[in-house]
């Protein structure tokens, strides 16, 4: 047998909580073989990535306390000097964290910041440092990767700033990869090339994969062996294939259980809530169809939108070429119903969602909320119409203040809205219906996980029961259980408020169960729209057909399949200063389905 990679023995991580040591992690043993990739999988909060951070001795000082031995090449990590781990993490040990922004200096151009490793880690030359991360950057497909090597990380969508972490961290072809949810923010087409690409590298340079994900279907496609975790301890441990096909602890049933499943809901017509999991048994009924709430008022109309940003180069800076992020894009939206926003990352999809409340500054178009047009307002009265409207961001770090207790950050549209005197009552109310304790309210948002995180990110976009929600990749970053919780809340809260939602996912499977319409989305341009059952179950455009073959499968024993059409080169939206955007033509499909000619 094969000397590990790694081995971790008795790993035992506890926190300075109120006075007191809590322990997160129990016990961990687990070894990685060359070449070898191991999983550990469970619920946001369940120990997955403080495990990682343990081992790469990355949690706070005095406030944290991590037992036991982590041997990397004969040397116990835990025993090692600061000086001596830093020569460890980036050069023998990589990591993808789960939010790319908290990893990224928004001040710093990301080619920068990759060169940045090279030089410190392998040594390079400014010039040879360089040529490697435009290399680096096409790797992990990123467009015109020498024209995006001088762009901050904001002019990037959420998808390709987690490609951007990859590629820093496969820069100097560590040994060990320790990935924290690296493919969350990715569409399913991209991840399955960051899937491929990993596991080249593995064969290339005999690297080894510690992959932490809540994706039951990314487990089945890249993991060799998996680890369970639950509330702090491995409740099963076995080879991907034997976890699947027998599960023994009642918790991996329940995961493989809400395991969403493409193709599962058929014709219907309307969204469909996640049935309770019997924890003994694993087993489930599939909920019954949510009843039509979807009203004639129109909530959101959306003409020829069209948003562009300035590409510039040279010495001086000059605009040379633009992004053409948004083009010529139209779509309405009722009270009470669900248009899914689906495309890969760097489609638009993200930039459309922002311009409709104006967080980017649209270049042309229509937009009426509730029949008032909102490029035409001020600024200064935009508030007013965010009472109405609001989002929930891709990056919960990132949306909110590490300064302000959760309990403040959900309470503060109600202060802004001259809704204090129910605040305090609200927020608990916000925090028992996204599935955390009320008394959390007094935490601060690094003291939790990153599905906890976002869970707070949706209570607060709740707090003034808005008419429209646009959820920015609201629930990527949950694993499957508290997933269906959260899409189940939000089912709930449309049926009983009539909300409408423009929900942007790379997640066919939930763009599935909870959409009434679906829109997909390539190079800034809607390519097909039209009912869920239409468009899901008679794809009619290349791109909708590649998204669809391109879903993980939960299956270790079709290890493979969805790759078809996945590796195909990505298109740049680049275009000259002088490009003008051929208008698109339609063809009718069926009643309400409509695929670009």
């Amino acid at each position: 047998m094969s000397t590990p990679v790694i081995a971790v023995s008795n790993l035992n991580t506890s926190f300075w909580i109120e006075g007191k040591w809590s322990p997160i992690v129990h016990d961990m043993t687990f070894s990685i073989a060359p070449k070898e990739t191991l999983a550990i999988v469970g619920e946001s909060g369940s120990g997955k990535s403080v495990t990682a951070l343990s081992i790469m001795r990355l949690l706070g000082g005095e406030l944290a306390r991590v037992q036991g031995q982590v041997l990397l090449g004969g040397r116990d990590l835990l025993g090692l000097s600061q000086t001596e781990m830093q020569q460890v993490r980036g050069n023998q040990i990589g990591m993808i964290f789960q939010e790319p922004m908290t990893s990224l200096n928004p001040v710093l151009t990301i080619g920068f910041q990759i060169a940045e490793v090279l030089m410190q880690h392998r040594g390079l030359s400014a010039g040879a440092a360089e040529a490697e991360v435009v290399r680096l950057l096409d790797k992990v497909r990123i467009p015109m990767a020498r024209a995006r090597f001088h762009d901050c990380p904001h002019r990037f969508s959420g998808g390709m700033r987690q490609r951007v972490m990859i590629a820093m961290a496969l820069a100097c072809r560590p040994k060990l990869l320790i990935a924290d949810e690296p493919t969350t923010a990715l569409d399913v087409t991209i991840q399955a090339q960051i899937l491929d690409l990993i596991k080249q590298l593995q064969e290339e340079e005999g690297m080894s994969v510690l992959f932490i994900t809540h994706d039951m279907g990314v487990v089945a496609e890249i993991a060799d062996r998996t680890i369970v975790m639950s509330q702090g301890r491995a409740v099963e441990t076995g080879a991907t294939s034997d976890v699947f096909a027998g599960p023994q602890h009642p918790y991996t049933r329940t995961l493989l259980a809400a395991v969403p499943k493409l193709g599962a809901l058929g014709a219907g017509r309307g969204p469909r809530r996640f049935a309770a999991v019997n924890p003994e048994t694993g087993e489930t009924n599939d909920a019954q169809e949510m009843p039509n709430t979807v009203a004639p008022t129109t909530v959101l109309e959306v003409k020829n939108l069209v948003a562009r940003f300035d590409i510039r180069s040279g010495f001086f800076r000059r605009i040379t070429s633009r992004v053409h992020a948004v083009e010529d894009v139209s779509f309405a939206l009722k009270a009470g119903e669900t248009l899914a926003l689906v495309g890969e990352s760097g489609c638009g999809k993200s930039t459309t969602g922002r311009s409709i409340l104006r967080l980017i500054e649209p270049e042309s178009g229509s937009i009426k909320i509730a029949g008032r047009e909102i490029l035409s307002e001020p600024r200064g009265r935009l508030q007013s119409m965010r009472r109405h409207a609001q989002m929930i961001f891709q990056d919960p770090f990132a949306s909110l203040n590490p300064r302000m207790t959760v309990g403040t950050a959900i309470a503060e549209p109600l202060h802004i809205h001259n809704q204090a005197a129910r605040a305090k009552e609200k927020v608990a109310d916000l925090l028992s219906r996204v599935g955390l304790s009320p008394d959390m309210s007094r935490r601060f948002p690094h003291e939790f996980s990153g599905g906890q995180r976002q869970r707070i990110c949706i209570a607060r976009a709740l707090a003034l029961e808005p008419q429209l929600i646009i959820a920015d990749e609201s629930v990527s970053a949950l694993d499957v259980s508290i997933k269906a919780q959260v899409i189940n809340l939000m089912l709930d809260l449309q049926a009983s408020m009539k909300l409408a939602y423009l929900f942007i996912s790379h997640d066919m499977a939930v763009v599935e169960r909870v959409s009434h319409r679906v829109a997909v989305m390539y190079l800034g341009e809607i390519v097909e729209i039209g009912p869920r059952a239409a468009v899901f179950q008679n794809p009619q455009h290349a791109y909708t057909k590649r998204l669809l073959a391109a879903v993980p499968v939960p299956d270790p024993s079709r290890r493979g399949e969805r790759r078809m059409g996945a590796v195909e080169e990505i298109k740049s939206p680049i275009r000259a200063m002088d490009y003008v955007a051929p208008k698109r033509q339609y063809r009718v499909v069926s009643p309400g389905h409509f695929v670009q000619i």
